[in-house]
């Protein structure tokens, strides 16, 4: 891809070896491009070549007249073809040129003022030209197909002066950033599947966590069990069904640590009864000391004793 640019901020004189005078005398006058002041229609080209048949060509009109003046890209070395986007005091108009003959093919019917920005483009049949960025002319033509030239051309005259000229090479589709069509398949998070970094089809299935199951890093399928806990049930780390029991105090049952059913009886005080800390039963009877037994004292000075039935029932002392 081929670009040319111009300021002109330079010494009054000859425009320099960026440019070639096809007809005429050019000059830089006061940092701007003059057509100069002898009369009749001159053209000057670019020096440097567009690298293919697609390009454009802009300019910024620093002073304007009601003579003709304009842009022109897609030409050949002579400028006897190509497209030619101009002002003539009264409005724009778009020619198609072919051995050396200008056929109007699209108009804007604005006068051009000191500022503006003129832009024409040639990229396949579809020729197009701008006022300050905006578009203003749209049109299908295959008169010119080849040329690589691009430039000005105006009447010579004091009161023009053009600065700012910029020229490139305009690709038909984009090129690199992986271009995709607007049905291009997208990877389950969305991303478009390009080549590389684990591209997946728009229906790749999700892990429980909705990330992508990728390889590798314990990929799941969507429907794969989570564990008690809410966390998916991978290897290690005592992995569980989502219908693993719980311990009575509301901990998963892993192996060890005196896991319990849920049904756990518990002691009185409410403690879990495990082994080695006395367990009783919720309904455990309670004695006035609130401590589990069969033994009761008296008044202050009383005695324990059994009746005569041994039944261990305690009289009230005579």
């Amino acid at each position: 891809m081929t670009t040319f640019t111009d300021d002109f901020n330079r010494a009054n004189g000859a425009p320099g070896a960026n440019w070639v005078d096809a007809t005429g005398l050019w000059a830089i006058v006061s940092n701007q491009l003059s057509s100069g002041t002898v009369g009749g229609t001159i053209v000057i080209r670019a020096a440097t070549a567009m690298a293919t048949n697609d390009n454009s060509a802009q300019v910024t009109i620093a002073a304007t007249a009601a003579v003709s003046h304009g842009v022109w890209c897609r030409g050949n070395t002579g400028f006897t073809s190509g497209y030619l986007f101009r002002n003539d005091g009264t409005g724009w108009s778009l020619f198609s040129v072919v051995g050396g003959s200008f056929t109007s093919i699209g108009s804007y019917a604005v006068a051009a003022v000191a500022g503006d920005v003129a832009k024409v483009q040639a990229v396949g049949s579809a020729i197009k030209c701008y006022i300050n960025g905006t578009l203003r002319i749209s049109v299908t033509d295959t008169a010119v197909t080849t040329g690589a030239s691009v430039g000005l051309r105006a009447e010579s005259t004091s009161a023009l002066r053009f600065d700012d000229f910029t020229a490139a090479d305009v690709s038909s589709g984009t090129t690199g950033d992986a271009a995709l069509s607007a049905t291009a398949s997208l990877s389950a998070g969305g991303v478009r599947a390009t080549s590389g970094a684990s591209s997946l089809a728009a229906t790749a299935g999700l892990t429980a966590s909705g990330q992508r199951a990728t390889t590798g890093d314990s990929a799941l399928a969507a429907s794969v069990g989570l564990t008690a806990s809410g966390q998916r049930a991978t290897t290690g780390n005592a992995g569980l069904t989502a219908t693993a029991g719980l311990t009575a105090d509301g901990v998963r049952a892993a192996a060890g640590a005196a896991s319990l059913s849920v049904t756990a009886g518990l002691t009185a005080d409410g403690v879990r009864g495990t082994s080695g800390v006395a367990a009783l039963a919720v309904s455990a009877s309670l004695s006035a000391s609130r401590r589990g037994g069969h033994q009761r004292y008296g008044r202050r000075g009383a005695h324990r004793h059994r009746d005569s039935r041994g039944s261990g029932r305690c009289r009230s002392p005579p």
